[in-house]
């Protein structure tokens, strides 16, 4: 996956390049660049590298350095919740290790939003779940394309919503990423496994009736299968 980048928009494009290298460990914490050099490098204008800077300063990646430059910083300084990193991890050498970052990030979030939204979602939420789950399982023999992908992404964001918790609900971008991940780097079979494709309908339906317990049991058992699939897929 690629951090999302628009078309003929040059700053974008450049700071797609820019993290990617920094992410892969290209220009090392505490190197140094100016964004004149930037700009000369890559043929595009000042104000174009300026607002690249500006968006991976966002980031945590880099921070600007009056009289000296635009400095890379340390991994720690890193804002790694942020989807466009997730997804230059997840498309570099570090894809392992972010996999398993955030496979134990989901196993800790996701039961615990199931188990919020029995109590706290909106009927609404509960027929859209449902809703959900029936059209990942008229998609699931073909899960590895973009309309499962697109109503798994939209099960697990309303779920994280559905908690009632706005601090997991700002997860879902963090979530997203590692869903759209899988598939775009083939971690994701053609066809779904049907326990996984059950255990959406079982959360759906434990949320929809209030049983707490048993949505947090099925979203457990969601998230580790999702793991084992792709550590077996990754080696």
């Amino acid at each position: 996956m690629t951090a999302p980048t628009v078309a003929g928009s040059v700053h974008e494009s450049l700071v797609d390049e820019l993290g990617r290298a920094i992410v892969d460990g290209h220009h090392r914490p505490g190197s140094r660049m100016l964004t004149v050099e930037l700009a000369q490098q890559r043929g595009v204008s000042r104000s174009a590298a300026r607002e690249a800077v500006r968006v991976l300063e966002s980031f945590g990646l880099v921070w600007v350095r009056r009289k000296s430059g635009v400095e890379v910083r340390p991994r720690a300084d890193w804002n790694v919740y942020a989807p466009e990193v997730i997804a230059w991890r997840l498309a570099g050498p570090g894809r392992d290790e972010q996999l398993r970052e955030l496979s134990q990030l989901r196993s800790v979030i996701e039961p615990l939003a199931a188990h919020l939204a029995a109590g706290a979602a909106s009927s609404e939420q509960k027929v859209e779940l449902v809703s959900l789950v029936v059209e990942m399982g008229q998609e699931d023999h073909e899960a590895d394309r973009d309309r499962y992908l697109t109503a798994d992404v939209r099960f697990h964001r309303l779920l994280l919503d559905a908690s009632g918790n706005g601090m997991l609900a700002a997860l879902g971008g963090t979530v997203e990423a590692v869903l759209r991940g899988r598939t775009v780097h083939a971690l994701m079979p053609h066809v779904a496994n049907q326990s996984a494709v059950q255990w959406h309908r079982d959360v759906a339906f434990a949320v929809a009736s209030g049983d707490a317990e048993a949505a947090a049991a099925a979203m457990r058992n969601i998230v580790s299968e999702a793991d084992e699939a792709m550590q077996r897929a990754a080696s």
